[in-house]
């Protein structure tokens, strides 16, 4: 069996890399989800991307969260 063709094996079948979405579904003005930090075309993507694909819009939606989730606890300060 190659294990460096892409991710990790189970039980010989392509690991599922579970979505990152937690029920906040709303998009910015960039179209990016403030719940889980993916952008509208990775999410209508994901259901048919490869664990490999879905693997980088888990790391690339971990880096969008972390810029802009400050921003967004900025803007309920300024609002209070």
């Amino acid at each position: 069996m190659d294990r460096t063709a892409g991710p990790a094996l189970r039980d010989n079948r392509p690991m599922d890399v579970p979505s990152p979405c937690i029920d906040v579904c709303s998009l910015n003005r960039d179209d990016v989800c403030v719940g889980c930090g993916r952008h509208i075309d990775e999410i209508t993507a994901w259901s048919g991307a490869e664990a490999a694909v879905k693997l980088r819009i888990v790391a690339a939606a971990r880096a969008r969260l972390a810029h802009i989730a400050p921003q967004a606890l900025d803007r309920q300060a300024a609002d209070r």
